[in-house]
């Protein structure tokens, strides 16, 4: 009797939650356990894989997939079946001295049409969830620019509070000194108008000033 690794494979047909039938291809890595090796040759017998081990992976097999839908084989749910399989399989055969290694399922088939509408259902979900995702993008930026908006209209108020008459002609004052010290500028008047305001004039728009009267003779 070996104590080296064993790979039991099984191909079957097993039924669903719904009805439908399943076609899998289970593989089954297992030792025999050296300590037990006595018990299972005097209650087993040297053909234990074919007596002990097989039996039991198409059974667990069978009582797994019958208690999920077709469609959990195409989905993450998938791995959850296989954990089952793995424990079923593991109360069944270890106590009675071979342990198990790996549980894998290597092929999964479906009918043809089940397998389409499950295809089509994923991708509907996937494009459900694209969508969702999209639609909250917008509304984040439909967000952000409503969050600059009232910052700018904030602005705004803040500058046309803050703004009075005196201030403007301070700006004005500051304006006419920097124009005054530049070369363009030619001529500045300073008052000239009712609001005081300063006046800059270049020497082509300059009006002339009134003229005096001769002197007397």
């Amino acid at each position: 009797m070996t104590v080296q690794t064993q790979e039991v494979k099984e191909t079957l047909d097993t039924p669903s939650s719904e009805g439908l039938t399943v076609h899998l291809d289970v593989s089954v890595q297992s030792h025999l356990d050296s300590s037990k090796a006595p018990d299972v040759y005097r209650t087993v017998g040297l053909e234990y894989e074919t007596v002990l081990v097989k039996p039991n992976v198409r059974s667990a097999v069978r009582e797994v997939t019958s208690s999920y839908e077709a469609k959990a084989l195409y989905s993450p749910e998938r791995d959850k079946m296989r954990t089952a399989i793995d424990q079923n399989i593991r109360a069944a055969i270890e106590p009675r001295g071979v342990q198990v290694e790996r549980v894998l399922l290597r092929d999964v088939a479906l009918p043809a049409r089940l397998q389409q509408a499950i295809q089509e259902k994923l991708g509907a979900e996937q494009e459900a969830s694209r969508m969702q995702f999209v639609l909250l993008k917008e509304k984040q930026e439909a967000k952000r620019k409503k969050i600059e908006a009232e910052g700018i209209s904030s602005f705004q108020r803040i500058v046309t509070e803050g703004t009075n008459e005196n201030l403007l002609k301070w700006k004005g004052i500051e304006a006419t000194k920097e124009l005054a010290l530049s070369n363009n500028s030619k001529v500045v008047i300073i008052g000239s108008r009712r609001e005081g305001s300063p006046v800059i004039l270049g020497s082509d728009t300059a009006e002339p000033g009134p003229r005096l009267p001769p002197p007397r003779q």
